[in-house]
């Protein structure tokens, strides 16, 4: 009988500590939002921000390493490399502390401080680069240093057991069980890599009775390809720019990104997504990032149209992460004056919204 191999226990060693990690975490919490006005549509938002590493990533993050482990491309000795505007790598960076690994981060220049900090107090160490090179730079290093470049965006949907096995959609519906329109009529997700709606997507159809009832909306911000691939069905398209709205909106088509399990997309200017967590904080009293407002702005599109034509349900989106990481930008009227959005318009469309109902 053969022993097991060091590369076998350190494998067995690896996969014990992360779900271990796993096994320490509870669920996260879904919010119904307060809308008084309307009794007929419900809003709750999973509250993905009170993961260990504060967003939705650290489920990503933790599927990543668990696909990377089981398939032989990650060892005692490997290093870690990580194209992000910031969120992903900081949870990366986490589970790569975890496993004693090095962990470099390729972001975006214009990745918000807090964020770097972040990645660099789990001790992963960082390269700033402008957002056209972010795949090829992080690539490089992970040739030059023999490492695994760990490629969410490739790898974000096939990382995740869009069956079950306590993924999100699973989690969604779990918590639902109890409330009046305990299937919601629509969920509503961003796209970053896509893993996201990929995930969800796939659980729907996997799962009959709520693909007939639940339909998937998928939103997307200012300087993003993902509307428009949607539409158009061209993987060729790009643009030179990067999102605004940090951890969602792409540059250029993801291999994660799954239209076909998509049912709606929505345009959300960068301008409303701002006004909308800073409408959305006198609600719940607390600060939540970019992508949370282009997910709730998408959502109260959905609920304006229901109210419209007297439809009774639920509609399900999520706080991606806390506020507090953006404090410097969405949250600081000098940095939008510099971005030259203009918030007044979407602001009075909220206020609006609370008292008739329509957006």
């Amino acid at each position: 009988m053969n022993l097991p191999t060091e590369k076998k226990k350190w494998l067995a060693a690896a996969l014990t500590i992360i779900n271990a990690d796993f096994n320490r975490s509870s669920d996260t919490h879904l919010i119904k939002v307060d809308l008084p006005c309307f009794v007929d549509v419900s809003l709750y938002l999973k509250d993905e921000s009170t993961h260990p590493t504060g967003s939705l990533k650290h489920r990503l993050a933790r599927s990543l390493f668990l696909y990377g482990l089981c398939n032989g491309l990650i060892h005692q000795n490997t290093t870690i490399v990580e194209s992000s505007s910031g969120s992903t790598a900081i949870s990366e960076a986490y589970f790569a502390r975890l496993l004693g690994l090095r962990f470099i981060a390729v972001v975006p220049k214009s990745t918000a401080s807090e964020k770097i900090k972040q990645i660099e107090f789990y001790g992963g160490e960082c390269f700033k680069v402008e957002p056209s090179d972010l795949y090829a730079k992080a690539q490089q290093l992970a040739d030059e240093l023999n490492g695994h470049y760990m490629d969410q965006f490739t790898y974000a949907e096939r990382a995740t057991d869009w069956r079950g096995n306590s993924n999100i959609a699973e989690s969604i519906f779990a918590q639902m069980a109890m409330e009046t329109h305990q299937i919601p009529s629509w969920i509503v997700v961003s796209a970053g890599t896509g893993g996201t709606s990929a995930t969800i997507g796939r659980y729907l159809r996997y799962n009959p009775a709520l693909h007939l009832k639940t339909q998937l909306a998928v939103v997307d911000p200012d300087n993003s390809v993902f509307y428009d691939y949607y539409r158009d069905r061209d993987s060729a398209i790009s643009n030179n720019k990067g999102s605004r709205i940090e951890g969602i909106g792409r540059p250029r088509v993801e291999p994660s990104f799954l239209p076909d399990v998509v049912d709606h997309m929505i345009q959300v200017p960068d301008a409303a997504s701002i006004a909308t967590i800073r409408w959305l904080e006198g609600i719940l009293g607390r600060k939540c990032g970019g992508s949370t407002g282009t997910n709730v702005y998408g959502a109260l599109k959905l609920i304006a149209q229901m109210i419209e034509n007297k439809q009774q349900g639920s509609v399900v989106s999520m706080i991606c992460d806390a506020g507090e990481r953006y404090l410097n930008s969405y949250y600081d009227d000098d940095w939008v004056a510099q971005q030259q959005l203009d918030l007044a318009p979407f602001t009075q469309q909220l206020e609006n919204f609370m008292l008739t109902g329509e957006m």
